[in-house]
């Protein structure tokens, strides 16, 4: 049976909605929020700690584990307290995993983040590394944090699935070396080589942010450069494209 809440001031509202805003206090609570039935039924697939479900009357629902809280609330409480500006009626608080970096990554292929802060690309960037089969994603030099409410909308569920770390830019080389991974940035200098012709069978691939694209720490931790072909009137594409485009010639091989 459903608890029923009817006002927005009600304290589980106000959590909510500090779940939605503030990374510092998902990061203390250890919880973060997913908004739509879909984000409800991958955490559930998945093991994702559902914490907390809370909903609209008439939301329809998959079956939620005992011990699971289920909140039943008004359509204009659910607005008050819903990241999204038109609420799909499912909200889900989920408990934060352990992404404590690894000593080594035991994978074959990862993908690293610098610097890109646009949380739909973020989000769009590790859906795309779990359809194409990376172990994992990096998230350097100050990514859109990854449970911000909008980087969860644009996993589609992948946050669930494809496991990624915050880390440093002067850990990475060391991490990477301790894994036998070489870094293969999309930029160009004067090793840069066609993406086409890159042996990707163990290795890292770092994307930088379209306005500056790699930093200097990480094209210094490079072993090779790497360009995706286009027309020469095109600088750059957007950076979660260039992830969909290296991810996809990297598992053309498997």
């Amino acid at each position: 049976m459903a608890e029923r809440i009817t006002s927005r001031s009600n304290p589980l509202c106000t959590h909510l909605r500090k779940l939605a805003s503030s990374g510092a206090y998902r990061r203390q609570c250890g919880e973060f929020l997913c908004d739509s039935p879909k984000l409800l039924r991958e955490a559930l697939l998945y093991d994702g700690g559902v914490h907390t479900v809370v909903c609209t009357e008439g939301a329809a629902l998959p079956q939620v584990p005992a011990g699971t809280r289920l909140v039943q609330v008004p359509a204009d409480v659910m607005k008050s307290v819903s990241p999204a500006q038109t609420p799909q009626g499912v909200l889900t608080v989920c408990g934060l995993p352990d992404r404590s970096l690894p000593e080594r990554l035991a994978g074959k292929r990862y993908l690293v983040l610098d610097g890109v802060q646009d949380p739909g690309n973020v989000g769009t960037v590790l859906r795309t590394a779990d359809a194409f089969g990376a172990d994992g994603v990096l998230l350097v030099n100050a990514c859109a944090d990854l449970y911000n409410p909008k980087t969860v909308r644009a996993t589609m569920g992948a946050v669930f699935r494809c496991p990624a770390w915050a880390c440093g830019a002067e850990a990475l080389p060391g991490l990477l070396a301790a894994s036998g991974l070489p870094l293969y940035g999309a930029a160009l200098r004067a090793d840069t080589r066609d993406a086409r012709d890159v042996d990707y069978s163990r290795c890292a691939i770092a994307i930088g942010s379209e306005g500056q694209g790699l930093s200097a720490e990480l094209l210094a931790a490079c072993r090779e450069t790497v360009r995706i072909p286009m027309r020469e009137r095109c600088e750059s594409l957007n950076a979660a494209v260039a992830a969909a485009v290296l991810l996809w010639e990297a598992a053309r091989n498997d």
